[in-house]
């Protein structure tokens, strides 16, 4: 009888991805949630999606093996509540949302890493003059104690910016904040946290080098397989692209894995996978853990497989399924590979994208790229959720090469042959 494996937003690109591991043979894939169930939603009801995958998992033959997802909110927050719930391989709830709590995750930190964090606190956005609570002094990024893609997160330099963004904040944050407050409430996490009456974290702007550590930690072994860099826009603080592997210093690159084993240890995170984004500012010489997603980083899944022979969703099956997961080898048919979040910066709708014929022509001419748009003609990309404060992506383009600059000419020739016209708002 194979193995059932629940993924908590199955969608196709990534259950493609699943199906060509080699644990696929052992394995069916179901889906706790759709990804439909996920993402485009107008509000999240944690308590029926959790009845919602309890239920399909209690109903399918055989019981469940594995429970896994490679998506951020609510997914990753699903996960450890499942595996507890039906007694299969996974991290604890308390480690898990120590992890994803922003305020909290930076406690904890401090007590072990305090010379490689920023300085921080916690403020109401509701609160009549919440700048008059925040010691921390501007420059400063604000942002929830819960987001993801860098929803609702602003760098603030003036008193007037910080005015400007918070009616935003008020409007939005309990989008994610409420369903998040929920779970911590029903899986009993210390009050000081649940019961917080601030809901958003200020801290000082970090800079120089920044860059994804992927690894897992299984038996309490913590294990860093790879190194992703994170590559932005010249004149925004969006990402323009993430490449593969680090340039960095093999010296720098153990430095920052042996910050991140502290604080993964510390927090307690076991049975699991994790992402953890880190700055290196070259004048100092030192390194600065940004966050921690304890998942795997699905827009990295491509890069792995195109350098390595395979993407590193075996590491998460494998972690799920109770195993020590196999070392990647260097099998890929790239020696580089890249991927590129194609941007743009003014709000307007949608008048042409690219077709599938259009597609599938630019993969035949440069073997390996892959291109996955995120809007449509007629769209307004001022409706699209879970944008960052200061872009909107219109697609995602993967790409392979044998020379690390090969990968920027690549991407402009598949620009020339693409096409994104946006009829600007007025």
């Amino acid at each position: 009888m194979k193995k059932n494996v629940f993924i908590v937003g199955m969608d196709s690109f990534n259950l493609e991805k699943l199906k060509m591991l080699p644990e696929a043979a052992e394995c069916d894939f179901h889906a706790a949630l759709d990804i439909s169930e996920i993402r485009k939603v107008p509000d999240y009801d944690m308590g029926a999606l959790i009845a919602t995958a309890e239920r399909r998992i209690k109903d399918t033959p055989g019981g469940i093996h594995a429970v896994v997802s490679y998506f951020d909110f609510p997914a990753t927050d699903l996960v450890p509540i499942l595996a507890r719930t039906f007694g299969v391989p996974g991290p604890s709830p308390e480690s898990i949302f120590k992890c994803q709590h922003k305020y909290w995750s930076r406690l904890e930190q401090q007590q072990v890493i305090p010379d490689n964090i920023p300085e921080f606190c916690a403020f109401d956005p509701f609160d009549d003059n919440p700048l008059a609570s925040i010691e921390v002094k501007p420059p400063f990024w604000i942002k929830p104690f819960r987001s993801f893609k860098s929803f609702l997160a602003f760098r603030i330099k003036t008193r007037e910016q910080f005015n400007e963004h918070i009616p935003e904040i008020r409007e939005n944050i309990n989008f994610i904040h409420e369903p998040f407050l929920y779970l911590l409430k029903r899986y009993n996490m210390p009050p000081e946290i649940a019961y917080m009456r601030e809901s958003c974290l200020v801290e000082k702007p970090l800079s120089g080098h920044q860059c994804t550590l992927e690894g897992y930690v299984f038996n309490g072994d913590v294990v860093i397989y790879g190194i992703v860099d994170s590559i932005k826009d010249q004149h925004f603080s969006s990402f323009s692209r993430y490449e593969y592997p680090s340039f960095l210093p093999d010296k720098v690159q153990n430095q920052m894995s042996r910050v991140c084993k502290q604080v993964i240890r510390h927090i307690g995170l076991d049975q699991s996978v994790f992402n953890v984004e880190f700055f290196y500012e070259p004048s100092s010489n030192e390194v600065y853990l940004l966050e921690i997603n304890p998942r795997i980083s699905q827009s990295h899944a491509d890069l792995f497989e195109k350098v390595h022979g395979i993407s590193h969703h075996r590491v998460m099956l494998q972690i799920a399924l109770g195993r020590r997961p196999d070392p990647l080898e260097w099998y890929g048919k790239f020696k580089y590979a890249a991927k590129f979040m194609h941007r743009t910066f003014e709000p307007g709708k949608v008048v042409k994208a690219p077709s599938r014929e259009d597609i599938k022509s630019v993969s035949i001419e440069i073997p390996g790229t892959i291109i996955n748009p995120h809007v449509r003609e007629g769209d307004q990309l001022s409706e699209l959720q879970m944008q960052d404060s200061y872009s909107y992506e219109l697609a995602d383009i993967f790409i392979g090469a044998d020379e690390r600059d090969g990968l920027v000419e690549k991407y402009h020739r598949v620009l020339e042959k693409i096409t994104f016209s946006i009829e600007k708002d007025d």
